[in-house]
């Protein structure tokens, strides 16, 4: 498999913890978001939405991050990233589209360049949007973690609501955003990040991450 991203990509990042927690091999070609280099034709023969990431499988290509996880999910069910009873695999949906909906999509670059570009707004202004969304989002999966949580976003193992939970998180911390009112968010990162396989999609430890 070949997995079109980008280093820094949320939605990227959330496929490379799929593909780690479920042990497969792939390999990367790299797009610059910052360069559009998404926006060639070459990407655009495969994803004519020319968004990060596209996964080339043997059946072909797909788009959209959750489609990909939820497809690796049935097409290599183990360990499976979603629970066994239609009400929890519901739950998990929702506290995945709860990222993949309401948070990330507001706060992604071609948003970001819009409020900049064509609205004027300032360095501070976006900075206190980016805030916005991703606090008020956090504040609610807190209380589902909550509720469903234990050592990982929904239960004890790590599942396809921790692929979308930690690269949001992510954004969070790069974007200077006060996580300290989230305390079981902060806490599932850590557990998280200290699992050696997840570690390895970090942003920071792709062959296309800026080098200081």
């Amino acid at each position: 498999m070949i997995l079109h991203g980008y280093w820094r990509s949320s939605a990227a990042y959330r496929v490379r913890i799929a593909l780690a927690l479920k042990g497969l091999d792939y390999r990367q070609t790299p797009h610059d978001l910052r360069t559009a280099a998404h926006r060639a034709p070459s990407f655009r023969a495969l994803n004519p939405q020319a968004l990060i990431p596209a996964l080339e499988t043997p059946d072909g290509v797909l788009t959209q991050s959750g489609a990909i996880i939820e497809w690796l999910d049935e097409q290599y069910p183990n360990p499976p990233l979603l629970p066994a009873t239609p009400f929890d695999r519901a739950v998990v949906r929702g506290m995945a589209a709860l990222v993949a909906c309401d948070i990330h999509p507001l706060n992604n670059l071609r948003v970001l360049d819009r409020l900049h570009g064509d609205f004027a707004a300032t360095p501070d202004q976006i900075a206190a949007w980016i805030a916005h969304w991703i606090s008020e989002g956090f504040a609610a999966l807190e209380q589902q973690i909550a509720r469903h949580g234990g050592d990982f976003t929904f239960g004890n193992t790590p599942g396809l609501a921790d692929c979308f939970l930690l690269p949001q998180l992510y954004g969070a911390n790069r974007f200077g955003v006060d996580v300290q009112p989230f305390p079981l968010i902060r806490a599932i990162g850590t557990r998280l990040s200290g699992l050696a396989l997840v570690a390895q999609a970090h942003p920071d430890r792709q062959p296309d991450a800026d080098r200081a």
